[in-house]
């Protein structure tokens, strides 16, 4: 091997017990990392806030909260693996392709969905239907 060429990174193969759940939690946070280098996501962030001082406003009870606090976290889930289908698409197919496009326009449809589920249940508690 030549000297200015460095070996291919080796896979590490997952620890055991405790181990594993330590390393789980910060390819979590890392991903979290990942997220908030996202506009949509800081985006949603900002939503998710505002939406919590609706709710306050509305007088909303804790299992509505809780509520939100579910779908908010969905989005968020939701919005992560767009954002993989994006990196990996880019990666997979950096010139356009339909494909490509697809795959985008698909993971983009489903936050959209999960954008319109909050807004929707935060409307439905301010306006007592919920």
């Amino acid at each position: 091997m030549p000297k200015d060429e460095k070996p291919a990174p080796q896979v590490v193969p997952p620890r055991p017990g405790l181990g594993h759940l330590i390393d789980a939690t910060g390819y979590s946070i890392a991903g979290m990392g990942r997220l908030w280098r996202e506009t949509a996501a800081r985006q949603e962030l900002i939503l998710g806030a505002v939406a919590l001082g609706l709710l306050a406003l509305f007088g909303a009870s804790v299992a509505q909260f809780l509520g939100f606090g579910v779908l908010f976290a969905l989005l968020l889930a939701v919005e992560a693996l767009n954002t993989a289908i994006e990196v990996l698409t880019d990666r997979i197919s950096p010139e356009w392709s339909r494909a490509a496009k697809d795959a985008k326009d698909l993971g983009s449809l489903a936050v959209g969905l999960m954008v319109l589920c909050n807004v929707g249940f935060v409307a439905a508690v301010g306006l007592g239907l919920v």
